[in-house]
C-alpha cells in the first residue's frame, strides 16, 4: 500500500512520523512525507535520505474571530487542493497526520476521496488542530490514555508515541561520552529546550551548573540562543554546548538525568530510553498542554515538574543534586519512566492502516 505521512511544523510531529516511515518502508510499502516549508524540518529531515519527503505550506491557524481567518480559509483551501493532486501522484490508499494543522488539508483532502484516514495524537490534552481533523478520520491514535475522552465521537486506538529508530540501539555512555567530550566519569545532564525556544530555561541551567562543578552537561540549546549559552558557560569544565544534536541515541547514552521541556515526542523519548527528567513546561504552549504533558510523568513518579515562571537556579541546584546523589531515587525514577513506554508504538500503527487497508 501507499501512505502519506503528514508529519510536519516541529519536531514532535517529525520524528514519530519518519519513525512509522521507516517500519512502513520495512515491510515493503510506499511512503511520501509531507513536511512543511519551515527551517526545523529542512534541517532535521536531512538526516534521512533514504526517505522521501515533500513540502506544502505550514498552516497556523489564527484566534477564530480575528480578521486573519479569511486569509487563512483560502490558503487552507489551497492547501486542500495541492494536497489532493500530491494523493493523486502518489496513488496513496492512507492518509496519517501527526498532528497540528499541518495535517488537516491532506486528511481532509484524503477523506474526500475515499481513502483510510488517521491523525495521531502524542499530547495528554489534545489540541484543537487534532480534535477539528478527527472527524475526518476513520480512527484516532493517541500516545496516552488521558487523550481519550477528548474524542468521544471517535475510534480512538491507544498506540503510544513513535520514536526515531536510531533510539533502538543506542551506544555505551563511554563511546557516547567521548563524542561529546565528557568524562566517563559522574553523572551528566542533558539540556534540551524544545523547538519553541526556552531562553530563560537555558540561563537557570548555566546558572545552576556554576553551584556543581562535579556534574557535566550537555546543553542543546536551539540555534537562536546557542552563541550565548556558549559564551555563558566559557571556562565551566565538563559543559558542553550545541545549537542542534543530529544523533540524539548518542546524546540519551552520554547522560543520565535530562532538564527538559514537555512536548509530547521528548517525553516520549525519556520514557522509551527510561531517563529521570526535570520538566519545564514551554509556558506559552497551546491550553497549556505541556504542563498536563508533565503532570502525567510526574504523577508515574517518573519526574519532576518545575514551572518557569516559578523556578530559579536555586531549586534547580536541590532538584538536580537530590536526584543524582541518590542512586535509589534515579534507580526508581528510570523504572517508573519506563514502565510509561509503548515501546513497539509505529509497528501499532502500521497495523492499525494495514488491517484497514489491506482487508
Amino acid at each position: 500500500m501507499n501512505v502519506l505521512i503528514a508529519c510536519g511544523g516541529t519536531g514532535g510531529h517529525l520524528f514519530p512520523g519518519i519513525a512509522v516511515a521507516e517500519e512502513l518502508e520495512k515491510r515493503g510499502h510506499g511512503v511520501l512525507l509531507l513536511i512543511s516549508e519551515k527551517k526545523v524540518d529542512a534541517e532535521a529531515s536531512k538526516k534521512y535520505g533514504g526517505l522521501t519527503f515533500q513540502t506544502v505550506p505550514a498552516i497556523a491557524k489564527p484566534p477564530t474571530f480575528s480578521p486573519k481567518m479569511i486569509p487563512f480559509l483560502f490558503k487552507l483551501w489551497s492547501t486542500v487542493k495541492q494536497c489532493r493532486k500530491i494523493l493523486v501522484e502518489h496513488k496513496s490508499d492512507a492518509v496519517l497526520g501527526m498532528g497540528g494543522f499541518t495535517s488537516l488539508p491532506p486528511v481532509f483532502a484524503g477523506k474526500k476521496m475515499g481513502l483510510m484516514t488517521y491523525v495521531h495524537d502524542s499530547n495528554a490534552l489534545p489540541g484543537k488542530a487534532n480534535r477539528l481533523t478527527a472527524r475526518w478520520c476513520r480512527k484516532v491514535l493517541i500516545g496516552l490514555e488521558a487523550a481519550a475522552s477528548y474524542f468521544p465521537q471517535s475510534d480512538v486506538v491507544v498506540t503510544g508515541t513513535p520514536v526515531r529508530h536510531e533510539l533502538t540501539a543506542l551506544p555505551s555512555q563511554a563511546e557516547a561520552r567521548a563524542k561529546y567530550g565528557l568524562s566517563p566519569e559522574g553523572r551528566a545532564v542533558l539540556v534540551m529546550g524544545g523547538s519553541q525556544g526556552a531562553k530563560r530555561l537555558n540561563t537557570l541551567v548555566v546558572e545552576a551548573a556554576r553551584a556543581m562543578p562535579g556534574l557535566q552537561f550537555l546543553h542543546i540549546t536551539g540555534a537562536f540562543d546557542h552563541d550565548r549559552v556558549k559564551e555563558m558557560a566559557s571556562g565551566r569544565a565538563g559543559y558542553h554546548v550545541l545549537s542542534f544534536c543530529d544523533d540524539m541515541a548518542a546524546a540519551y547514552a552520554a547522560c543520565d538525568v535530562a532538564v527538559c521541556r514537555s512536548g509530547a515526542s521528548s517525553m516520549s523519548e525519556l520514557a522509551y530510553v527510561a531517563m529521570p527528567s526535570i520538566l519545564v513546561p514551554y509556558p506559552y504552549a497551546a491550553d497549556d498542554h505541556q504542563t498536563v504533558n508533565a503532570r502525567v510523568f510526574e504523577d508515574a513518579g517518573a519526574a519532576v515538574m518545575r514551572q518557569e515562571a516559578e523556578l530559579d537556579a536555586g531549586e534547580l541546584v536541590a532538584d538536580l543534586t537530590r536526584m543524582v546523589e541518590d542512586e535509589e531515587v534515579m534507580r526508581e525514577m528510570s523504572s517508573r519512566a519506563d514502565g510509561l513506554a509503548l515501546k513497539d508504538a509505529a509497528a501499532k500503527i502500521c497495523d492499525e492502516i494495514s488491517v484497514d487497508v489491506l482487508t
